[in-house]
């Protein structure tokens, strides 16, 4: 998918679209180097006995297997272009669409046999508890992920792609609002200060984390 969605910034050279086949691999490093030391993924994905080089193992297996879904899925994969250097990435589903808790059969085998059973029934009881939560919403948007590239932290990029997630929200007939879940007080600063509002304090394996959603105007 290439369809423009909106410029974000007064920078010509900075533009969001949906990114393409051949932006997967540079979107699974983007998201890799983001969720490295996320609190609640490496609690899941690591054990008392993993290694570093098992958990990342675990991790790039779990980024990789997400973007296959929502990519098969066709869900929105938005990317923040620099020119022609992909700097930021968001990947969004709908809550009607068939990516359900116990996603596709295939999703799950490869997932199971590439990162544990343990982990994947973990990561789908945790969605299954968010979708749970978020009930009282017929239709929405859920951002499963979002990563800015090392380097351009700090330079309003993440509000950007988060303005370009608004047209995409905005040009949804169907779709309540804007749903996320976050365990980091900075992410959770950014969503706050872009119109986000805190719903419910939830906690999965010990690591405490906020369902944050933002209503359609």
């Amino acid at each position: 998918m290439d369809t423009f969605i909106a410029p974000t910034s007064t920078d010509e050279a900075l533009k969001a679209i949906y990114l393409t086949a051949e932006d997967l691999n540079i979107a699974a490093s983007l998201l890799y180097q983001a969720y490295h030391d996320d609190p609640l993924l490496m609690k899941i994905l690591k054990s008392d006995k993993s290694t570093a080089s098992s958990y990342e193992k675990k991790l790039r297996a779990l980024i990789r297997e997400e973007l296959n879904s929502f990519w098969q899925g066709h869900q929105p994969l938005i990317g923040l272009f620099k020119g022609e250097s992909l700097k930021a990435v968001a990947c969004v589903f709908k809550s009607d669409t068939q990516m359900k808790a116990q996603r596709y059969w295939h999703w799950r085998l490869k997932l199971m046999l590439s990162a544990g059973y343990l982990t994947t029934q973990q990561l789908i009881e945790k969605e299954s508890a968010i979708r749970e939560e978020l009930n009282e919403y017929s239709t929405y948007h859920f951002l499963a992920f979002i990563a800015v590239a090392p380097g351009m932290q700090k330079q309003g990029l993440g509000r950007y792609l988060l303005r370009a997630l608004d047209d995409l929200i905005e040009n949804d007939n169907e779709t309540a609002g804007l749903a996320v879940y976050v365990t980091r007080d900075d992410l959770h600063n950014l969503f706050i200060t872009s119109g986000f509002k805190c719903l419910k304090a939830l906690a999965f394996s010990n690591v405490q984390g906020s369902l944050l959603f933002k209503t359609k105007i």
